[in-house]
């Protein structure tokens, strides 16, 4: 039987991005404050994701070894160390989240079957690398408060509490609804990024966070006039309003996900190719 197996890490590092070759307005118009000399630090969180067939002992391979390997190979050398000096392959490729997630690769893939490196700079941005050349996947975390009311604009109120229990009653309720979005895309061979991170989070604000904040949404979001704001259907009206200027940007939305309550989120796997949101492969976990 395989499976999937994962290793924490971490380290506490600084870096600094600054390509010698641009002026330094043209530094700071692509890399903002993270141009500041000397630099700034994170403390970074690592996982390892490793795939196998159980051995004789349970085990895909001891989680020991693992560790050490991890130690001997990454966090050795990256803990409390200067990115951009640490290794010789940012001195080509700036030290970005992703960047260092492929590199971390790079360094474990002779010593462990990697199916997955996660690497998070802090809880609101992660990298995952997955061994595809440049391509990588960036992920942002933010969060809007808004009230809704789940009823079908069609039933009866007796009809809708049959259907969505408490949250029919006619004044409805809120959430502090937390969202991730993960976009995809190549790693560009000198600044490391596979997005202008400023200009995603604009983008991110602007479309969703300054519209949807603070709201009823069946009443002032028009969209939600007649579609029912179920978590699944607010993550496919976001991935809608994101996909077209994450595109512009010259990365793909990759997913979308909505978590709604401690016990209630939604993924949207984005479809690669333009389409209506009726194709987009929505997933409902609760616990």
């Amino acid at each position: 039987m395989q499976c999937i197996v994962n290793r924490r890490a971490q380290f506490s590092a600084s870096h600094r991005y600054w390509l010698p070759e641009l002026s330094e307005a043209e530094n700071n118009q692509l890399f903002g404050l993270c141009t500041r000399n000397p630099g700034h630090g994170h403390n970074y969180v690592l996982y390892v994701a490793i795939a196998g067939e159980l051995d004789r002992y349970g085990m895909v391979m001891n989680l020991s070894e693992v560790k050490q390997v991890i130690k001997r190979e990454i966090t050795s050398q990256l803990d409390y160390s200067y990115l951009n000096d640490a290794w010789s392959e940012f001195q080509q490729t700036l030290p970005t989240t992703e960047n260092i997630a492929r590199i971390i690769w790079q360094k474990l893939e002779s010593h462990l079957p990697l199916v997955n490196i996660q690497l998070f700079e802090h809880p609101q941005l992660w990298a995952d690398y997955q061994g595809n050349g440049m391509e990588a996947y960036l992920s942002i975390s933010t969060h809007f408060s808004a009230a809704h009311r789940l009823a079908h604009p069609d039933l009866s109120y007796e009809e809708n509490v049959e259907i969505y229990g408490k949250c029919a009653r006619p004044n409805g309720h809120g959430h502090n609804y937390h969202l991730e979005v993960t976009v995809k895309g190549e790693i560009d061979p000198r600044t490391g990024m596979l997005v202008d991170l400023g200009a995603l989070q604009t983008v991110i604000d602007e479309q969703v966070i300054e519209s949807f904040d603070h709201t009823f949404l069946n009443k002032d979001i028009a969209y939600f006039a007649q579609i029912v704001p179920t978590a699944e259907n607010i993550a496919v009206r976001i991935q809608d309003l994101l996909r077209l200027p994450i595109e512009q940007l010259g990365a793909t939305l990759h997913k979308i996900k909505l978590i709604e309550s401690p016990n209630n989120s939604c993924e949207v796997y984005c479809p690669q190719i333009a389409a209506t949101s009726t194709t987009s492969n929505a997933v409902l976990t609760s616990v």
